[in-house]
């Protein structure tokens, strides 16, 4: 086990990263939440043979003296940086490093299976098995939009936190914020609390967003949408598939077909509305992100509350491409920040809109 805040002198050192005071503010508490596992119990203590015949949680949980730590803040601020960092400071700890969006879409899978099984308890079996195969749990971009994770986070990590596991997540809204007006939301609330009680909640206040700062390679980004943009996708597509003959690309994801109209080499090619037309998830989008290598897609309309779950499947798809560093080349109606400038979602957008910009960067799917 390492410190971050040694990991992050030697990334500036070595001309990696720019130091940045408001980064470098939250390094300490990085390093505090591994020097106090360092120091806990390896594994949770079992509970007593009564508690286990009850089913009652722990009396002692094994890592209930270490806080994880909620890092917020605006988009672009090097909140996943740091959480890369995090995961490759804490060495021997048994860790995982995953975006929210994934982590839930397993949860999802797994509440599956135990409902087939017939548990009466969904949730404690899952958590269990995640709790027995890490001790530290670092999300990237914690974010609850859907009921569906919104009605079971709370169960999920009050028993995840029983066991012992720390969590140390991102996020670009404060706790309070989160699944703000969503349906049933005051069955949301005590996990804002139980945020509050096992995580140091901290703000990332960085003046400056790296990913906008990034210098751009050649052209991926063609706006507006028009004749003289598909002209220049056509010549990218000819270029990337070299003559090889192109074809639909059909994934099947839990029993059904995800198709993309143009194939070839793990490049392909859509319309906006051949993938966010649809009623796609989550599960969709990564398994379309673990298919290719290249994504063309033509056609980015202007996002408001009139297309708002076509937009959200936007943003799921934009976060899918992200984590699996896939080369996006798209055409859109404008450029990213101005797609989304206005009703419901348009705030969740600004991160979208970051990351699209970044993905514009040279050296986007060769790190």
């Amino acid at each position: 086990m390492g410190k971050v805040s040694d990991l992050y002198r030697q990334r500036v050192a070595e001309g990696v990263l720019r130091p940045d005071p408001a980064q470098e503010a939250v390094l300490p508490l990085m390093d505090r939440v591994l020097e106090d596992m360092a120091h806990a119990p390896a594994q949770a203590p079992k509970r007593s043979t009564w508690r286990a015949f009850l089913g009652v949680g722990n009396a002692a949980p094994a890592a209930a003296s270490v806080k994880g730590l909620y890092l917020w803040g605006g988009v672009g601020r090097g909140k996943s940086m740091l959480m890369d960092l995090m995961a490759e400071a804490a060495g021997d700890i048994p860790n995982r490093r995953v975006h929210f969006h994934e982590f839930m879409q397993e949860i999802q899978a797994g509440l599956d299976q135990a409902r087939k099984r017939g548990e009466q308890d969904t949730v404690r079996p899952v958590a269990m098995q995640v709790a027995s195969q890490v001790r530290l749990l670092c999300f990237d971009e914690m974010q609850i939009t859907d009921i569906a994770d919104a009605m079971i986070v709370g169960r999920l990590f009050q028993v995840l936190f029983e066991q012992g596991v720390v969590v140390v997540t991102t996020s670009n809204r404060i706790p309070e914020d989160l699944y703000k007006h969503g349906l049933n939301r005051q069955l949301f609330l005590p996990f804002i609390d139980l945020i509050r009680e096992r995580m140091q909640v901290t703000c990332l206040d960085s003046e400056t967003d790296y990913r906008q700062n990034r210098s751009a390679g050649g052209q991926v980004w063609f706006t507006p949408a028009n004749a003289q943009a598909r002209e220049a996708l056509d010549a990218i597509w000819a270029n990337l598939i070299d003559g090889a003959e192109a074809a639909p690309l059909r994934i099947e994801v839990k029993g059904r077909q995800v198709e993309l109209p143009a194939h070839a080499d793990r490049v392909a090619r859509a319309g906006f509305w051949d993938l966010c037309g649809k009623p796609l998830g989550p599960a969709d989008y990564l398994a379309v992100a673990r298919a290719v290598d290249v994504l063309l897609i033509d056609g980015v309309p202007r996002l408001s509350g009139s297309n708002y779950n076509e937009a959200k499947r936007f943003v799921t798809l934009v976060d899918a491409l992200y984590e699996a560093k896939v080369r996006l080349i798209a055409s859109a109606a404008d450029e990213p920040e101005q797609l989304y400038n206005e009703g419901e979602g348009s705030f969740e957008f600004e991160r979208t809109a970051s990351r699209l910009r970044e993905m514009q960067d040279a050296a986007w799917g060769a790190r």
